[in-house]
C-alpha cells in the first residue's frame, strides 16, 4: 500500500517554504520520524510520517513553495500486515526456535518488519536481530543509535538555530531522549569548534555558500578577477571573520577648514602646489593617534598582549582598474600637510600606474578610506588586520546648524570609524572621533 503524506493545515501561514528535506527515495523509517521541515512566516514545523514502511517518492525540493493540501513523500507499507501482528502474545519459549531458524536459514519467514529491523542493524553490532515473540509489534528501539540524516531528530527552533549558526546538524551529537538534539547541543558543538579553531573552508565551520548553476534563468558569462582583487576579497575574508566590527559613526564642521584650504591652494597655485582634504584629515589622525595610542596597536598572537607601535605610518586606500590597493605613507607624524599632500598624491598615482613597489603597501598602522569625491553619507569599512582600526570618509555637505541664535550653513563631514571590538570599548570610539572631529574643526589644536 501507498501512503500519501500531505501539507497539513497551516492557518493563515502565507508563502509556506520546505527549508529541509530529511528522507531520501529507498530510506526505511519508522512511524513519527521527521520527513520534511516547513517554515513560514511566523514559525517551522516539522511533518512526521505515520507510519513505517519505504520512501518510494519525494515530491519536493528544498526551496519549493507548498500550501496545505499539496503531497510531500509517498511511502510504501505492507497493507494489512501490520494488524495482524496485534495478537494475543503466543507462549514464551517460541521466540528462541524462530530466531534460530533466521540465523541458520538467512531467511525469515517472519513479516517484513523483523526483515526492516535486520536492514537497519549495524553489520558486526553483535545485536540479535530480533527478540520480540512472533506477532507482537516491535518494541521501541533503545540500542540503535540514529541515522546520520533521515534518523535525525531536532526540532524547528533548533533547526532555525543551527541555521542562523551556519551548523549541520548531522555533525551534532544529540543528548536528548532517543539522540534527539537540543539547542545545548548545537551550542556546545559551536563552542568547541571555535576553541579548536577548526572549520571548513568558509571559516570557523561556517559552510560555503552553495554553488548555483546561474544558467537556468539567463545568460552569464564569466570574468576572472585579476590578482589584486582576489588578493583583496582574502584579506577581507580573513579580516571579517577573525575581527569583530563595530562602527562609530560622527561628523567634523570642517567650513573653516575648508576656506583656509581653498586661500592655501590659490596662494600656492604657481608652485604647482594641490592642498587636498586628505592631507590634512591625515595630519589630524596623527595627531589623534597620538593622544589615543590604541588606536596606533595590534592585538598579539596569544590574544594577551597589546602590540602599541610608536610609529605612525597610515594607509591609503586607492581604487584602480584591477582592484583596491592600499599604500602606506611613512613617519606621518614626522610631515607637514603640504608634504603630505605631496606624498600622498604620488603614491595614489604610482598605484593607479601599477608601479607601487611591493615594500610600499606594507607596514601600516592605520587606514583611511575616503570616498568623498564619489558621494555617500556613511559607510562601514572592514579593519585592515592586524591593525585594530580604520577611518573612513564620505562625501562633505552643506548643511543649517544652530549656533545657539539663528542657523548658519556649515560644511560637515561624515566620519565612519570601524575598529576591533577586542582592543576598543565604544567609549573610546567616541572620544577619538569626538576628538578628530574637533582638531579638523580647528587645526590650530595641533599646535598646542
Amino acid at each position: 500500500m501507498i501512503e500519501k503524506v500531505l501539507v497539513p493545515d497551516v492557518g493563515e501561514a502565507q508563502d509556506v517554504e520546505v527549508i529541509e528535506v530529511l528522507v531520501s527515495e529507498g530510506d526505511i523509517i519508522a512511524a513519527d520520524d521527521s520527513l520534511v521541515v516547513l517554515e513560514s512566516d511566523k514559525a517551522s514545523m516539522e511533518i512526521p510520517s505515520s507510519c513505517e514502511g519505504r520512501v518510494v517518492r519525494v515530491l519536493i525540493n528544498e526551496g519549493d513553495q507548498v500550501e496545505e493540501g499539496s503531497l510531500l513523500v509517498e511511502i510504501e507499507t505492507e497493507g494489512d500486515a501490520e494488524p495482524d501482528r496485534e495478537p494475543e502474545p503466543e507462549p514464551e519459549p517460541e521466540p528462541e526456535p524462530e530466531e534460530k531458524a533466521e540465523t541458520e536459514a538467512g531467511e525469515s519467514p517472519r513479516n517484513s518488519v523483523s526483515q526492516t529491523k535486520r536492514t537497519e542493524t549495524p553489520a558486526g553490532s553483535g545485536e540479535p536481530l530480533s527478540s520480540e515473540p512472533s506477532g507482537l509489534a516491535p518494541p521501541p528501539r533503545k540500542s540503535e543509535p540514529p541515522a546520520p540524516a533521515s534518523g535525525l531528530h531536532a526540532g524547528p527552533a533548533v533547526r532555525k538555530q543551527a541555521r542562523e549558526y551556519g551548523v549541520e546538524l548531522t555533525l551534532v551529537n544529540g543528548s536528548g531522549r532517543k539522540g534527539r538534539v537540543l539547542k545545548e547541543d548545537v551550542q556546545g558543538y559551536v563552542k568547541s569548534r571555535l576553541q579548536s579553531g577548526s572549520g571548513s573552508k568558509g571559516g570557523m565551520g561556517i559552510p560555503e555558500i552553495p554553488e548555483m548553476d546561474f544558467t537556468r534563468w539567463g545568460e552569464i558569462e564569466f570574468s576572472p578577477l585579476s590578482r589584486t582583487r582576489k588578493a583583496s576579497a582574502r584579506n577581507l575574508h580573513r579580516s571579517w571573520l577573525n575581527v569583530p566590527h563595530v562602527t562609530q559613526f560622527d561628523e567634523a564642521d570642517i567650513t573653516e577648514l575648508e576656506k583656509f584650504r581653498t586661500l592655501q591652494n590659490e596662494v600656492r597655485n604657481k608652485e604647482g602646489v594641490k592642498l587636498t582634504p586628505l592631507a590634512f584629515l591625515i595630519k589630524a589622525v596623527v595627531d589623534a593617534l597620538i593622544r589615543f595610542p590604541r588606536f596606533n596597536s595590534s592585538m598579539a598572537s596569544d590574544h594577551e598582549h597589546l602590540v602599541l607601535k610608536k610609529y605612525y605610518h597610515i594607509g591609503i586606500a586607492v581604487e584602480t582598474e584591477d582592484g583596491l590597493v592600499v599604500p602606506v605613507l611613512r613617519d606621518a607624524d614626522s610631515k607637514g600637510v603640504v608634504q603630505l599632500a605631496n606624498e600622498s598624491a604620488e603614491l595614489a598615482a604610482q598605484a593607479r600606474d601599477k608601479k607601487l613597489p611591493m615594500d610600499a603597501m606594507q607596514g601600516a598602522t592605520f587606514t583611511l578610506s575616503s570616498l568623498g569625491g564619489l558621494g555617500g553619507t556613511a559607510f562601514t569599512p572592514i579593519v585592515n588586520a592586524p591593525e585594530v582600526a580604520i577611518l573612513g570618509v564620505s562625501r562633505s555637505r552643506v548643511a543649517p546648524v544652530f549656533n545657539g541664535a539663528e542657523f548658519e550653513p556649515r560644511t560637515l563631514l561624515p566620519l565612519s570609524l570601524s575598529y576591533d571590538h577586542r582592543v576598543i570599548d565604544g567609549a573610546e570610539a567616541a572620544r577619538f572621533t569626538t576628538y578628530l572631529a574637533s582638531v579638523l574643526t580647528d587645526m590650530r589644536k595641533i599646535l598646542m
